[in-house]
């Protein structure tokens, strides 16, 4: 019962994934819609209408970790579904674009504290056994939320003349009740006790794990805390080893290309020699295997842990994209480039996919869990914004085959960090991993 009570609670906290996943697609619906409607330039349109969400994104990434640690994981992930709420509304009653992109802007808010907040409070209230799976469906979250954008925006696309408004309006519902559910999780106990509020703290963790023995976890965990200067930041030269496994996995996840092909799925199919029609059908598959592979991801990572996923996603990006790289090369037309980025998507999210978020909200303290985690956020918003925005110009001035290449390089230096430097953490306690990375 207690089991099932703190996965309804992971799960409420992860559901802030697929309202991160709708928010990002579901613009793509509404794109022509109102560049038409609004008669914007290309570069207007680009830059204030379709953009602004990611620069809220990036903004929210970068402070997220101000209110995850001073409001509490639990209030921040009320007022990222207040944001949710406010962005779906807004945008969808917007009369001009400078409107209308304020209020994405506020959605981009929520997508980047998300990023910071639910994966550090689904850590610190799950068990360790299960902290990989119970994370890791903030992934799987985000993916069904991209998914599910597709197909309300396939729905109501051709409903009328004002179609876009309820395309963007729709996400209005599932933000509301994401914020009602919120209000019944329990606050974070590690939380908590960076707070000084111990009985509370040890009332969470009986609720959590009534087996265990909630004191002399309390007693650990203050011991912890009493070990701390509060005047700790993450860019201190005891946290290096952390800072530096968080930069790299957030770097890498985005040197695999993968933002650059999902931003780009039918342009790079129609690039490989895929009619318009045909290369939007194939996008869609690269969907349902995106979500698939993430839920393998999800069902596996607690069960062969972290680096064995790392190990596999790194050998299929390497492969794939080294086939996809060989094929434009040699004009090597037809269905061969969808099916080796299929292999490449099910390598990531398998890898990469599942494993950043629960990867990220493990590896640092108690107390500087959002900082670490806003850190992680903002290295893979930044590269998320810069490298898919060079994939255009890349491709006129180089090709595609090249951009594929580097991809795959950069991968192979990927290998070398999850043999040579990547920590297993499955199993182990936030406590113990404390100790174990943070120097004296």
């Amino acid at each position: 019962m207690i089991k099932n009570k703190t996965f309804v609670w992971s799960i409420t906290a992860a559901l802030a994934g697929f309202l991160f996943g709708f928010d990002t697609v579901v613009i793509s619906g509404a794109d022509q819609k109102l560049q038409a409607l609004w008669n914007s330039t290309d570069a207007f349109h680009g830059v204030v209408v379709m953009s602004m969400a990611l620069w809220g994104t990036l903004v929210g990434a970068i402070f997220g970790g101000i209110p995850t640690n001073k409001l509490g994981r639990k209030t921040t992930l009320m007022w990222i579904g207040a944001f949710y709420t406010v962005s779906a509304i807004g945008s969808a009653l917007a009369n001009d674009p400078i409107v209308f992109a304020l209020f994405r802007f506020i959605g981009g808010l929520g997508v980047g504290a998300s990023t910071v907040a639910a994966p550090a409070y689904i850590a610190e209230i799950a068990p360790a056994k299960d902290r990989g799976k119970l994370v890791a469906l903030y992934q799987f979250n985000i993916v069904f939320g991209i998914l599910i954008a597709y197909l309300s925006n396939y729905l109501i696309n051709g409903t009328g003349e004002n179609d876009w408004r309820w395309m963007l309006g729709v996400e209005a519902f599932p933000a509301l009740i994401y914020t009602l559910f919120v209000f019944g999780v329990p606050k974070s106990p590690r939380w908590l006790l960076t707070q000084n509020r111990i009985e509370e703290a040890k009332s969470v963790l009986k609720r959590i794990s009534p087996e265990a023995d909630a004191d002399s976890l309390v007693a650990e965990m203050i011991t912890e805390k009493n070990e701390i200067n509060k005047e700790d930041t993450i860019f201190k030269k005891r946290y290096r080893f952390p800072l530096i496994l968080a930069f790299l996995i957030a770097f890498f996840n985005q040197f695999s290309g993968i933002n650059a092909f999902l931003y780009y799925a039918p342009r790079i199919f129609e690039e490989a020699g895929l009619g318009e029609s045909t290369a939007l059908l194939t996008s869609i598959g690269i969907g349902v295997v995106n979500l698939i592979f993430t839920l393998t991801g999800v069902l596996l990572i607690d069960k062969v842990g972290r680096k064995l996923l790392m190990y596999i996603g790194s050998v299929g990006y390497i492969i794939s994209l080294s086939l996809v790289a060989y094929a434009f090369a040699t004009n090597w037309t037809g269905m061969a480039v969808p099916t080796f980025l299929f292999l490449f998507i099910a390598a990531h999210a398998i890898g990469q996919g599942t494993v950043i978020w629960v990867f990220i909200s493990e590896i640092f303290p108690n107390h500087l869990r959002g900082s670490g985690q806003s850190f992680g956020s903002t290295i893979h918003w930044l590269l998320a914004a810069i490298i898919p925005s060079s994939i255009p110009f890349l491709f006129s001035s180089i090709g595609a085959a090249p951009v594929f290449g580097i991809f795959a390089f950069m991968m192979v230096l990927q290998l070398v960090f999850v043999v040579s430097m990547m920590p297993e953490t499955k199993g182990v306690s936030l406590e113990e991993l404390s100790k174990k990375f943070v120097k004296s």
